[in-house]
C-alpha cells in the first residue's frame, strides 16, 4: 500500500492555469538545479553557480513555486502597501508570469509595529506581494548557497533546523564531566536593522541589482516614505537568510581567536581551553574554560567582527556567566545543579505562557466552551512540544495546575446563580478514566477536552548532523529518515493521521513531494461525505494544502487501492 496512492486526471495537462501546474515536475527542476549550483559552488566553479542561479531564477518551475509559497504561508492575508494579496487561482497564475526581473522596481515597505516580550516593540516591513514572490524566487538560488558555507552549528532559520538542535548541542558541550564552566551569553544590538548593505552587495552571492533594490526600497510609515540606508527588510523571505550569510564565519573566527585551526570537515573542540560556539540567529552563547579566555580573547574578536559588518553587541544582553549561577537561551534555562546540568523551561517563557492563556480566557467570558477550548489546545499543545525534550515534566503539572485554576473561576463567574457541584458538572467530566477535565460538545455531539501539558511526552531529541544539506543529493537518505522520525513524533496522539501519513511514505500523490510539518497538509475524503463517505483510514488521504484545492476545483479523483 506504501506510495501506491495515485491521482487520476480527467484534463488536459497542456492547459495553462493554476490548476493545472504540474507540481511534481515543477519540484523536480528546481531541486535539480539546486544540487547543480551545490555541487558548482563546492567545487570553486562561482561563475558556473552564477549561471545556474540565472538559469533556477528565470524558470517557470521556480516563479510557480515562489508564489506558492507565499500564497500558502502564514503571512499570506497579510498585505503590504498596495493592498494586494493573491487568494483566487487567476491571480495566482498572473502573478507567475508577472515574476520578470525586467523593469522590476521594489515597492516600499508597510511598516508594522510587534510587541516584544520585553515590553518594546519590534518593527516589521511588510513587501508587497509580488516582492515577497520576486525574493522567494531568488531565495530558491541564494539557499543552497548559503548551506553550502553556513556555520556548522548555526541552526536558526535554516531547513531542517531548530532550537531543539541549539538546544542538545548546548547539553552536549555542557553537560560532561569536565566541560567548561564559564558561558559568554551574546546578543547583536538590532541585529536585522543595522546591517551594513555595502557588506551586502559586495559579498552576498545573488544579483546585485535585485539585492539592492530589496535594501534600498524605503518604508512607509504613518503615510510618510522613509529611506533604507542600513538593515534588511525584517518582515521579508529573504532576510532571515541574508543575516544568517553576514554571520557566516563567526564560528571560525572564534576558534581561530584561541589558536585552534578550524576546518569545517573536522571538528576540532578548543584544545584544553574548552570553546564551543553555538547560535540561533543573532542568539548565540561561546564556553569557554575561564573568563579570561572568553573576556580576553574571543569576545573582542566577535566585536571586531561585527564592527565589518556594521553590528555591535548589546551590552544590555552580553554577559559572562558560570554555569552554575545559569542562563537562559531561547526560552529555556540551562544551569548545573550540584554537579548535574539541567535544561528547564525559562521563568520568562512560564510567565509569558501562562499570560498569554490567562488573556485568552478573560476576553473569552462569553465564548461556547468548545470554541474556547479549540482556542486554548494551540496555545498548550505548541508551548508543551516546544519544550518537551528537556526537564519539563513538573513545571507542566504546575501549568496544568494553574490553568485549572483560570479556568474554575471562569466557569463560576458565567454562572453566579448556581451552586459549585452545578458548575462541576456542566463543565468538568470525567474521560478516559480522568476526573475534572475540562470539555465541550462540538455541533456533531461529540466530547472536545482541553489538552493538558502533563499528556506530552518528555522523550531526547536527536541532534542533526554536522555539515548536513538538504540541497546535497548525497545527503537525501539521511534527511528522509529523519523527517520520518520528526513527523512520527508530531503525529503522536494523532493515530489516525499518523497512519495515513505513513501508508502514503510521507508522500503527496499530487505533487510527489513530502508532506512536513512546514509544509502543512490537508486530509482529504476520497468519497465526498456529502455522497456517504465515511471518516474512516480508507476514504483519507493527506494533501497539501495548495493540492487539496487543486483537487476539488478540476474534480480531480484520488485512488487509493483496497
Amino acid at each position: 500500500m506504501k506510495g501506491s496512492i495515485e491521482i487520476e486526471y480527467a484534463f488536459n495537462t497542456e492547459k495553462e492555469g493554476w490548476q493545472h501546474i504540474d507540481w511534481a515536475k515543477a519540484n523536480r527542476t528546481v531541486k535539480l538545479l539546486q544540487a547543480r549550483i551545490v555541487k558548482a559552488w563546492r567545487e570553486g566553479k562561482h561563475r558556473k553557480a552564477k549561471s545556474l542561479q540565472w538559469i533556477l531564477t528565470h524558470s517557470y518551475s521556480a516563479k510557480v513555486l515562489a508564489v506558492r509559497r507565499v500564497t500558502e504561508n502564514s503571512g499570506k492575508k497579510t498585505a503590504g502597501v498596495d493592498g494586494k494579496v493573491w487568494s483566487k487561482p487567476n491571480e495566482k497564475w498572473d502573478a507567475s508570469k508577472s515574476l520578470n526581473r525586467k523593469n522590476y522596481k521594489a515597492s516600499p515597505l508597510r511598516r508594522v509595529h510587534i510587541p516584544k516580550s520585553n515590553g518594546k516593540k519590534r518593527p516589521l516591513g511588510i513587501p508587497t506581494m509580488r516582492d515577497r514572490a520576486m525574493q522567494a524566487l531568488y531565495l530558491q538560488a541564494l539557499e543552497p548557497i548559503s548551506e553550502t558555507t553556513a556555520d556548522n552549528y548555526s541552526f536558526g532559520f535554516r531547513s531542517y533546523r531548530s532550537c531543539a538542535d541549539a538546544i542538545q548541542l548546548a547539553f552536549f558541550v555542557l553537560s560532561q564531566k569536565h566541560s567548561a564552566e564559564w558561558i559568554l551569553e551574546a546578543d547583536i544590538e538590532g541585529c536585522f536593522d543595522n546591517i551594513d548593505h555595502n557588506w551586502i552587495l559586495q559579498n552576498i552571492p545573488l544579483d546585485k541589482h535585485m539585492l539592492k533594490q530589496w535594501l534600498k526600497a524605503g518604508v512607509i510609515d504613518n503615510q510618510s516614505l522613509f529611506p533604507t540606508t542600513k538593515g534588511t527588510p525584517q518582515g521579508g523571505i529573504i532576510s532571515p537568510v541574508l543575516a544568517n550569510m553576514v554571520l557566516d564565519g563567526l564560528e571560525t573566527k572564534v576558534y581561530r581567536s584561541v589558536g585552534v585551526g578550524y576546518d569545517k570537515n573536522e571538528r576540532k573542540s578548543g584544545r584544553g581551553m574548552k570553546v564551543n560556539f553555538i547560535r540561533y540567529a543573532d542568539d548565540f552563547v561561546i564556553t569557554g574554560k575561564n573568563p579570561e579566555i572568553l573576556m580576553k580573547k574571543i569576545q573582542p574578536v566577535v566585536e571586531e567582527f561585527l564592527k565589518e559588518r556594521g553590528l555591535r553587541l548589546s551590552k544590555e544582553k552580553t554577559r559572562i556567566t558560570h554555569i552554575d549561577q545559569g542562563f537562559d537561551f531561547l526560552g529555556k534555562n540551562i544551569r548545573r545543579y550540584e554537579g548535574k546540568l539541567l535544561i528547564k523551561p525559562s521563568k520568562g517563557s512560564i510567565k509569558n505562557v501562562k499570560k498569554k492563556i490567562y488573556h485568552t480566557i478573560k476576553s473569552n467570558r462569553t465564548i461556547k466552551t468548545e470554541n474556547l477550548i479549540r482556542r486554548l489546545n494551540p496555545i498548550i499543545r505548541g508551548w508543551a512540544n516546544y519544550h518537551k525534550h528537556m526537564v519539563s515534566s513538573k513545571v507542566f503539572s504546575k501549568i496544568d495546575n494553574d490553568i485549572f485554576w483560570m479556568l474554575w473561576s471562569w466557569a463560576l463567574r458565567r454562572h453566579p446563580q448556581k451552586g459549585k457541584r452545578w458548575v462541576k458538572r456542566k463543565y468538568f467530566k470525567t474521560l478516559c478514566k480522568r476526573n475534572w477535565v475540562f470539555a465541550g460538545k462540538s455541533k456533531e455531539g461529540k466530547m472536545v477536552p482541553l489538552f493538558y501539558m502533563h499528556q506530552v511526552k518528555i522523550e531526547r531529541y536527536v541532534k542533526i548532523k554536522r555539515g548536513a544539506n538538504p540541497f546535497d543529493p548525497e545527503w537525501e537518505p539521511y534527511f528522509e529518515k529523519r523527517l520520518d522520525r520528526i513527523m512520527r513524533s508530531s503525529l503522536k496522539g494523532y493515530n489516525l493521521l499518523r497512519r495515513i501519513w505513513k501508508s502514503q511514505n510521507g508522500i503527496c500523490p499530487v505533487c510527489k513531494t513530502k508532506i512536513t510539518k512546514e509544509t502543512k497538509w490537508h486530509t482529504h475524503h476520497i468519497e465526498p461525505k456529502v455522497f456517504g463517505g465515511s471518516d474512516k483510514f480508507n476514504n483519507l488521504v493527506m494533501l497539501h494544502p495548495d493540492c487539496h484545492r487543486q483537487v476539488h476545483s478540476l474534480n480531480l479523483k484520488v485512488v487509493k487501492p483496497c
